[in-house]
């Protein structure tokens, strides 16, 4: 199997994928409430096995979690690629809830404690506690690096949490929070820890958000939230390293729900330009329209492709993961974005009725675009790691000058 290619083991998973979202999942989807967790529903991707799929081979220090492996052709990053695609296809709002489920509980999973595991992880991939990823701020949203929630020492290994998150997924109705804190001031992305914070945790409460989402949003505030070295996940200061390495994980995985989305969209196309007649034939015999729907396939194969591409070097270890998990993103969800709106564009008034699938998805498509890092950020990324490239290969071919010129006069008195 390459990064270009899915044997058969991985092409039945994904259309066994989708025919579980549309008949055990999409039922649960419609009697959710919009804006609410759907519990009922992050209760079945449990159930299902689903949630496991998330955390597999995770574990303090890189080591294995102690949930039995996946199959090895549909686990690692290009096993939650296919997973994140296929649900999206199918069911919008089963995607969601399984990603925002991993995104707040992987910190757990990768960084927690043995306590922490027992006492989190294992209700969150039941499906019976819902996580949440709690990193944006009011003034920190693109810039990581720039949080101001404050954790002010209170003794030797406590500390209190003082100011605001916005605009985090599933609050304010998740179960627990992995909150992203300054413990040392002054020392940007160096002085960030990571904790996990129950709900209840005296101090802490959230607002509800009316945002353009089927999940809620809200906004939270700590009000000297009381955490512990217990709370902490990973190490004191090193919470930046938890962030980056949860967001680069779940990156070309944003991809792959764009690329369902998009996926959705070009077929709902095809078949409605192949049936809809138009100017004495079909729709699809216009060149114009067949040209669209050419340039909808060829974008979305192309976004596919680099997903997949991104989530194998994920998979691999290959160290420039984060441009091609930048790459990924920017690449889909900016895709996504054309296919919906061209296959609206399409379908005409018909797309703009409520609860039709377009209607729907073009809902949906706008904000991965935005979050886990806008399109502006992954652009910056991209960039940034391309010009580091560039200056370590110009930085080669001097070293290995300057060391052939460091050599020369230690050979010649023996020569």
């Amino acid at each position: 199997m390459t990064a270009f290619s899915l044997n058969p083991e991985q092409t039945a998973w994904c259309e066994e994928l989708r025919t579980l979202a549309d008949e055990r999942l999409r039922p649960l989807a419609e009697k959710g409430e919009p804006g609410r967790v759907n519990r009922p529903l992050v209760e079945a991707l449990g159930e299902l096995g689903l949630l496991d799929r998330l955390f597999a081979g995770e574990g303090p220090g890189g080591s294995a979690a102690s949930q039995p492996p996946a199959p090895r052709a549909t686990s690692g990053a290009l096993g939650l690629c296919l997973l994140r695609e296929s649900l999206a296809y199918a069911c919008t709002e089963a995607e969601t809830a399984l990603a925002l489920q991993g995104l707040g509980a992987h910190p757990v999973a990768a960084y927690g404690s043995a306590l922490q595991r027992e006492q989190w992880l294992a209700p969150a991939r039941a499906g019976r506690a819902v996580a949440a990823f709690a990193l944006s701020e009011p003034g920190a949203g693109s810039d990581a690096a720039a949080l101001a929630l404050r954790a002010e020492p209170d003794g030797a290994s406590s500390w209190r949490l003082t100011g605001e998150k916005c605009w985090i997924s599933n609050a304010p109705e998740a179960d627990f929070y992995t909150v992203f804190a300054r413990t040392t001031p002054g020392a940007g992305a160096r002085g960030v820890t990571a904790f996990l914070v129950p709900a209840d945790r005296a101090g802490l409460t959230g607002t509800p958000l009316d945002m353009l989402s089927p999940h809620p949003i809200g906004a939270l505030a700590f009000d000297g939230v009381t955490v512990t070295g217990d709370d902490v996940l990973g190490e004191p200061d090193r919470g930046f390293r938890v962030a980056m390495t949860t967001l680069n994980r779940f990156r070309p995985s944003v991809g792959a729900f764009a690329v369902g989305m998009a996926g959705a969209a070009l077929d709902a196309t095809l078949a409605h330009t192949a049936r809809r007649d138009a100017f004495g034939g079909k729709l699809k015999d216009l060149q114009a329209v067949a040209h669209q729907v050419a340039e909808m396939a060829t974008r979305t194969e192309a976004a596919r492709l680099m997903v997949h591409a991104a989530a194998a070097a994920y998979d691999r270890g290959e160290p420039d993961i984060a441009r091609r998990a930048a790459m990924a993103k920017l690449m889909a969800t900016e895709t996504a974005q054309y296919v919906v709106d061209a296959a609206v564009q399409l379908h005409g008034a018909r797309a703009l009725q409520r609860g039709h699938l377009l209607e729907h998805l073009y809902r949906e498509v706008r904000a991965p675009r935005i979050y886990e890092g806008a399109s502006e950020v992954q652009r910056t990324i991209i960039a940034k790691e391309l010009y580091a490239e560039q200056a370590q290969a110009q930085a080669a071919p001097q070293s290995a000058t300057h060391e052939a010129t460091h050599e020369a006069p230690r050979e010649e008195p023996s020569a």
